[in-house]
């Protein structure tokens, strides 16, 4: 029997940045998913805060070179790599020198988001998926941790819907407490577009470009939704009722692993109900 292949596109992981919930599940949960028997490729965007030196990242050639346009202007993308050697794992690093290489994650000095964060969610997402067909790569289950994931279940379903290592893919998306309150430019709708992505696609953010709108994009081509806090936001809360998808309640840290394997099978098989 073929290992379940399991990419996980994650905002923050462990140690190459501050212990929080989603830092902490992205680095655990992948270690844990591997263990038990899947095969597992694992990425994040190369923030400017991440040390290269001491956390040993260094560029893949044969991955990096190629070029995205978003909004009209041409980004590198470049690819890095380390490996978390008590896990076993790597993680493969989304880069750019425009978007990437500020000192900040998502905010600034003063907790104000970057404007661009829109421009970098489609930089990251289209660089993970670019990524992965050059590994010739084929994920059963993508699980996607964190709001500037959030393009790339509608990328995977529709972009890459007849590429033949996508064709399969369920992807899962996992809620957090990272609501902000920045809205972002109107343009959006026009920089998230490539070959594949229809203007109905894109409904729900042709009023407001926000948090919950693009949040409620990317459950809209998501095969499986985990709730990994607590605190959601309302307005996602109140979406989630209204859609037809399966729902992973909340579970602490002692637990999820095994329920989140679990999840995976029962997305594979769809013999999934939903939980919530």
């Amino acid at each position: 029997m073929e290992k379940t292949k399991v990419l996980f596109v994650s905002q923050e992981i462990a140690p190459y940045l501050p212990e929080s919930q989603m830092s902490k599940i992205g680095r655990f949960l992948p270690q844990g998913i591997q263990e038990k028997g899947s095969e597992i490729r694992t990425f994040m965007p190369r923030y400017g805060c991440i040390n290269e030196r001491r956390n040993q990242l260094h560029e893949v050639i044969r991955l990096s070179g190629m070029n995205l346009i978003i909004n009209d202007m041409d980004h590198p993308l470049i690819i890095k790599v380390a490996s978390i050697q008590s896990a076993r794992m790597q993680v493969y690093f989304i880069d750019n020198e425009d978007l990437f290489h500020r000192k900040h994650i998502l905010c600034d000095n003063n907790d104000a988001y970057f404007k661009d964060n829109d421009e970098r969610a489609i930089f990251f997402a289209r660089g993970v998926l670019e990524t992965v067909k050059k590994l010739r790569w084929a994920p059963d289950i993508v699980h996607c941790h964190g709001w500037i994931t959030s393009m790339v279940p509608m990328y995977i379903k529709r972009a890459f819907k007849e590429d033949p290592l996508f064709s399969n893919s369920r992807v899962i998306y996992s809620l957090y407490d990272d609501y902000f309150d920045t809205v972002f430019d109107k343009k959006f709708k026009d920089k998230v577009h490539v070959d594949g992505v229809t203007s109905e696609d894109v409904e729900e953010v042709k009023k407001v470009v926000d948090y919950v709108s693009t949040t409620k994009l990317a459950l809209q081509f998501s095969d499986g939704i985990i709730m990994a806090s607590n605190n959601i936001n309302a307005n996602i809360k109140k979406h989630l009722a209204t859609i037809d998808i399966p729902i992973l309640d909340y579970l602490d840290e002692e637990s999820y692993v095994e329920s989140y394997s679990d999840f995976y099978d029962k997305i594979l098989t769809g013999s999934c109900v939903e939980t919530v």
